[in-house]
């Protein structure tokens, strides 16, 4: 490829570049006769010359900053059509973690070194195929390593990918993950996803290990991290996309993680089959015909019955358990209608009655649930299955099943519960936790009742008074910006983050969580004291990885895990502003594996403080509004589930509207 390829960018990528709204590309390109031509693409999605469109933005006094991570990004958009990004981003990595593993090499011999990538990277899928020939883009790639770990700059690369092809890759929502991975994986061993996608199961499991001799995340560690190290995680996938699986491969070999990652569909061409793992994790494609029924119909591994043909689901159920160890853990998602589908009743029969399946999780009201399985050992199997409808509160899962881990013949209650499995082996063998809900009745369900419709009443009626005085213009005010980045380079930010791997369930000091920092609640986590510990103060505003963004009003607790702390200059910046434009920011929502690069391109306007504080003053008011609306649902929801259990049951009864 020749060095002088000219760089293009869509209009998205020029209104992430110059901070301002796709809107306001559309604007400049309908009103300034002088603004470049589009060079390629196509009518609906034009590409423009970088070279060209920085031009045109700095001679209108428009803020612009190509960084070299963006240079580096943009190149690659330009090198390849969209179909071979991730093969290229893939590529990418592998180079990457050349540089890693043997950084002399580049340093001595620079390009000519590239024919050794594939001979130093052979445990990753395909890689004899990723030698790199844009020699331009290689040196670029190699420059920014030098400024940034490689793992950072390729978390960085991928998480644009990412964006570009939000659609289509397979990811698993953070919080649910993170379930998942606590419930079966949380002592380590060897942990394996059979379709892992692009490894956000697998990282998760990878970040409950301990840390790693001569890794830069091993240097702080708490509590839990120095216990999972007694106990060396090995991590195992296999990914049906080829680019997908190279992408996981590269993110887990890049932490340092002792790993094999295969490219291949695991129910056709089982490319693990002998391997036992400890723990397997799963979040498998859902209602899927055509996965092999014809062509399996023998196949050992369904050992509870032939899935039907349009019950893909129970296929990867049987394939997960038949490679984990028996008595090993296997949390898998399935959708909700699994649990009830007629033509599965059968092997859902078998499961329960052999032991296998233990519990099952709604996590939301529209699905998916989290089934965990138990592979038979031998041992006498449990009388009773363990059935949680979580709604929105993911909190309540984990409690449940440590209790019913404990004691599986015990009766739990609330929203949590045990169900004789003899009572659910009818004509359904129906699982579905709803179906099981307890029903509330006698005082119980009019003393809530009457609390939730009070209640209900109360946060409804505050809300006309909650809106903040927010004056309309009739045409937009733009208004210069900086960002993060410049904001803690000048002094007036500093930006921190938890320990790696710290401990946050157990010990006598308070932890603000990610779960309080979302719900507005005060600090429910416990750590031990460690000098690595980053204290909050009042005034402190604090981001979580799903984009819930807090101004802290009252100190004396650590930060935790997955959270990110801005702690302003007050003399200069006021939080309530900040916390208001990172709460906008698209750049400012961090996923657990976005680079600080990302961070720090989060965009704030430049305005006095007089100014910062009218906008802090409105932004406050319009999160304390979420806030409200946040707590009336829930009351909302409480009070029509009880309305209901009251009417069914003879409890409650209709009457006049004027009564």
């Amino acid at each position: 490829m020749e060095e002088s390829q000219e760089i293009t960018v869509n209009a998205g990528d020029i209104a992430r570049l110059a901070g301002v709204g796709r809107a306001a590309v559309s604007n400049w390109r309908r009103r300034h006769e002088d603004f470049p031509q589009p060079v390629g693409g196509t009518t609906s999605s034009p590409l423009f010359s970088l070279p060209e469109i920085a031009v045109w933005l700095r001679a209108n006094g428009k803020s612009f900053e190509v960084s070299l991570g963006d240079l580096v990004w943009q190149r690659m958009r330009t090198s390849v059509d969209d179909l071979r990004l991730g093969e290229l981003v893939g590529g990418v990595g592998a180079f990457l973690l050349f540089l890693r593993r043997e950084p002399t090499l580049w340093r001595d011999h620079g390009t000519k070194s590239l024919t050794r990538v594939a001979e130093v990277t052979t445990d990753l899928p395909g890689s004899a195929d990723l030698l790199l020939d844009d020699l331009a883009l290689v040196r670029l790639v190699a420059e920014l390593a030098a400024e940034r770990d490689p793992l950072e700059v390729f978390e960085f690369l991928f998480q644009r990918y990412a964006e570009a092809h939000s659609r289509q890759l397979p990811v698993t929502r953070d919080d649910v993950a993170a379930l998942m991975v606590g419930l079966a994986a949380g002592e380590g061993g060897v942990v394996l996803d059979p379709a892992c996608g692009v490894g956000t199961l697998l990282l998760g499991a990878d970040s409950l290990a301990g840390p790693r001799t001569g890794s830069r995340t091993g240097s702080r560690t708490g509590r839990r991290g120095r216990a999972r190290s007694e106990r060396k995680t090995v991590l195992m996938g296999q990914e049906i996309n080829e680019s997908n699986a190279l992408l996981t491969a590269v993110r887990v070999l890049l932490r340092g993680a002792e790993a094999r990652i295969v490219a291949g569909d695991s129910l056709r061409e089982d490319r693990l089959a002998g391997e036992l793992a400890d723990a397997v994790v799963c979040d498998p494609p859902f209602n899927e015909r055509v996965w092999g029924h014809e062509d399996l119909a023998g196949d050992p591994r369904w050992e509870y019955g032939l899935p039907p043909r349009g019950e893909s689901e129970l296929a990867w159920v049987q394939h997960c358990l038949a490679r984990v160890r028996p008595g090993g853990l296997v949390a898998i998602l399935m959708p909700t209608a699994a649990a009830s589908r007629r033509p599965g009743k059968r092997i859902r029969g078998n499961l329960l009655r052999a032991g296998a399946l233990r519990a099952v999780v709604t996590l939301a009201p529209g699905g998916p649930d989290l089934w965990i399985l138990r592979r038979p050992d031998g041992g006498r199997p449990p009388s009773r299955l363990l059935l949680v409808d979580a709604g929105d509160d993911l909190s309540i899962v984990e409690p449940a099943w440590r209790a019913y881990q404990k004691d599986p013949e015990a009766e739990l209650s609330g929203e949590s519960r045990t169900v004789r499995i003899i009572d659910l082996l009818d004509d359904e063998v129906d699982l579905a936790p709803s179906r099981h809900r307890p029903q509330h009745g006698g005082p119980d369900l009019l003393r809530d009742f009457t609390d939730a419709l009070a209640g209900f009443k109360e946060t409804s009626a505050l809300l006309s008074d909650a809106t903040p005085a927010l004056q309309p213009l009739t045409e937009r005010q733009d208004l210069p910006t900086t960002t993060v980045g410049e904001l803690a380079k000048a002094g007036l930010i500093t930006i921190l983050q938890a320990p790696a791997r710290m401990s946050a369930d157990e010990g006598p000091l308070p932890v603000l969580t990610a779960e309080d920092t979302a719900a507005g609640t005060p600090p429910s986590g416990r750590t031990t004291l460690d000098p690595a510990l980053v204290m909050i103060r009042p005034g402190d505003v604090v981001t979580t990885v799903l984009g819930a963004v807090r101004v802290i009003t009252h100190g004396g607790a650590a930060l935790g895990p997955q959270l990110t702390l801005y702690r302003v200059d007050p003399q200069r910046l006021d939080p309530g502003f900040l916390a208001g434009f990172l709460r906008s920011a698209d750049a400012a929502r961090i996923h657990p594996s976005s680079s600080r690069l990302d961070v720090r391109r989060a965009r704030v306007p430049v305005l006095p403080l007089s100014d910062q504080r009218m906008y802090g003053t409105a932004f406050r008011e319009l999160f304390e509004l979420e806030d409200k609306l946040r707590e009336t649902r829930t009351l909302g929801e409480t009070l029509i589930r009880l309305g209901f259990d009251g009417l069914v049951d003879g409890h409650l009864r209709p009457c006049d509207q004027g009564a």
